[in-house]
């Protein structure tokens, strides 16, 4: 038997001044659908089968909650709590049954080295159906996060929960849990935090569609589209949304597998010609995107106590 091990990233969990809105951003422009909520929290999933791909709750400040991460079964979740507890790292809870209207299942909480929440859960529900909407996210992709020390947010999620390093390119770590080039990366940039989060569309003509719902909905595209033209490959088109944090739609994301893929070191990506767009095309980063990804932005909107309202351009 193998050393357990985080087999997929299932989202991430964010703390809204305004649940309302946020719920009708994340369901009518984003392409969410609520799938279950109680007093102060909503669970919405993409069109994959998994339970929710986002939680929000209400609370006086926004920010990240919880990262959220798949284990294969309850022992390879006892296995983890055991290895964490011996990594010494900060475990908020030991494993148990978790909240029905969340999916329920079996897991438990941890922080990495700079106090960011992640939770391991195994045995959530899941959706009897697709939903067949192109249009619209399938599934969660990856979070960034920002990390002042990498080295010990690398050995957090490598060593402890099995993630494998893809690639450095100097200033962002690429982890991989699966057979998607990367889950979670970290950010080297003054942390902790959340740089940016990400939600897959099934091809580029769905993300097409989706870039032009969130432009008409009055939320201008801050980098996009284009595809990286360093790890990952992936074809992506970033937006603010209303609490202030950096959310990326992504397609064709690079497919790995541990047997061939050559893990890239920074001397390599340092040898080769990298721009911000594989195409040419997204070659500028808006200011309001620099912002949201240092987390500045959420701390405005927290202190002003307001949201960030749609921007419609000018035709």
């Amino acid at each position: 038997m193998g050393q357990p091990h985080i087999n997929g990233v299932r989202g991430v969990e964010l703390d809204v001044r305004d649940l309302g809105a946020s719920v009708g951003f994340y369901e009518k422009v984003w392409g969410l659908q609520e799938t279950s909520r109680e007093a102060g929290s909503s669970y919405l999933r993409a069109t994959g089968l998994d339970h929710h791909a986002l939680a929000l709750h209400a609370a006086p400040r926004s920010g990240l909650r919880s990262i959220n991460l798949a284990a294969a079964d309850k022992a390879a979740v006892d296995a983890l709590h055991e290895k964490a507890v011996g990594f010494g790292s900060k475990v908020q809870n030991a494993p148990h049954a978790l909240k029905g209207v969340a999916g329920g299942g079996y897991g438990f909480s941890l922080e990495t080295p700079d106090g960011v929440t992640v939770s391991v859960s195994a045995d959530v529900a899941q959706h009897a159906e697709r939903i067949d909407d192109k249009t619209r996210p399938n599934k969660f992709s990856h979070a960034v996060l920002r990390a002042s020390d990498v080295e010990s947010m690398d050995a957090f999620f490598i060593d402890l929960l099995g993630f494998k390093l893809s690639d450095k390119n100097g200033h962002i770590d690429f982890l991989r849990c699966s057979s998607d080039h990367h889950s979670i990366a970290i950010g080297h940039a003054k942390g902790p935090g959340l740089h940016h989060m990400a939600f897959e569309l099934p091809n580029l003509d769905g993300l097409l569609y989706a870039v032009g719902r969130t432009k008409l909905a009055g939320y201008p595209i801050e980098w996009g589209v284009g595809r990286h033209a360093g790890p990952g490959d992936n074809i992506f088109c970033m937006f603010v949304e209303p609490n202030g944090f950096a959310a990326e739609m992504t397609t064709e994301m690079l497919q790995v597998d541990d047997a061939t893929y050559p893990k890239r070191s920074v001397e390599y990506w340092k040898s080769v010609p990298i721009q911000p767009c594989a195409w040419g095309i997204a070659t500028q980063r808006s200011e309001m995107l620099h912002k949201a990804r240092s987390g500045k932005l959420v701390e405005e909107l927290n202190d002003r106590c307001e949201n960030l309202a749609p921007r419609r351009e000018a035709a």
